[in-house]
Order: C-alpha cells, then structure tokens, then sequence
C-alpha cells in the first residue's frame, strides 16, 4: 500500500511539473516581441512635411517609415480599422490584406510628394506580413496611409531623429503572435 501512494505521489509530482512548465515555454514572446494590437497615438504636429514612404523586410517583422523633411518627429494616431477611409472626403480605401492599419501622420504631405500610383505608394511584393501600402491623402496638416496586412498582428509605432535634419515615423508589424 504504501508503495501504491509513493508511486502516486511522484506521478502527481510529475504531471504537476510538466503542467507547469509548459505553459512558461509557450510564453516566451517571439523575437522578444511583446507589442499588442490596440491603437497607438502621440500628440505633437509638425509643419515638418511628408516627403516619402518607404519599406522594409527583417526577421520578425515587416517596416513602414514615413519621411519627413525637418524636425521635431511628427504626432501620429495609428490603428486597425475596418476600412481605411481617404482625410477629408471619407472615401474608402480598396486595400488587399486580412486586416488594416490606418496609419495617420500629423504632419502635411510635401506638395512634391505624389507617388506614381498612390494605391501602391511603397513595394511590399513577397513581404511575409505586409501586402498594400496606400497614400491615402492629406488634409488639414495630417498625412494618411493605409497599410494592408496579413491578419491583426501585433504592432509598434515610434518616432526618430534624422537621417540629417529630417525626422521618420516608424511603424513595424510582427510577422506572428508569440
């Protein structure tokens, strides 16, 4: 009998440990990301203008950086939405993707930034997480793109200095949850 109970207790003792540890393994964050998918916003407004968008592929995450020509880094208001609707008129935005980002900048567009084709403002062909970039207008000194996506993953927005006397906004959506 008492051999029954010791056996029992480390069974218990072992299902107890594998139950415990596992789910610590399967929070390890991916890449070390531990962003979230809720809106994200600073206040500040520039008179700083829009001068490009542009792209960029890593490891763990898909990037958008929006150029500006002068400092202080611009205000934004970046979030998921059904639709992405152009500033100003309220038009909707066709987009391909699973989800989309509706990224505004407060900043004015430069009156020398027109992109060819402002349905695809930056290439994203092959991006794991990225599928349409879109200039959506500007109106009233905000700036606005819509970024079609994957699905709703997690994502971060942050503000820089440079290159030279310019300033960017930065926004990276992760290829996976963790």
């Amino acid at each position: 009998m008492r051999r029954s109970i010791v056996s029992s207790t480390m069974l218990t003792i072992a299902v107890a440990t594998v139950w415990l540890v596992a789910p610590a393994g399967a929070a390890t964050p991916y890449c070390g990301i531990m962003w979230g998918s809720l809106a994200k916003s600073a206040s500040p407004m520039t008179a700083a203008p829009v001068t490009g968008v542009r792209t960029g592929q890593h490891s763990c995450y898909d990037r958008l950086v929006v150029d500006l020509a002068g400092a202080p880094e611009p205000g934004y208001f970046v979030r998921y939405v059904s639709q992405v609707v152009q500033e100003g008129s309220g038009e909707p935005i066709p987009l391909r993707g699973g989800a989309f980002i509706q990224v505004s900048v407060l900043a004015p567009a430069s009156a020398a930034y027109h992109p060819s084709n402002p349905r695809e403002a930056a290439a994203v062909t092959g991006f794991r997480t990225f599928r349409q970039v879109a200039f959506a207008g500007s109106f009233e000194g905000r700036t606005q793109f819509g970024l079609g996506v994957r699905a709703r993953l997690p994502f971060r927005v942050f503000t820089l200095p440079g290159p030279g006397a310019g300033s960017r906004l930065v926004v990276d959506v992760a290829h996976r949850w963790s």
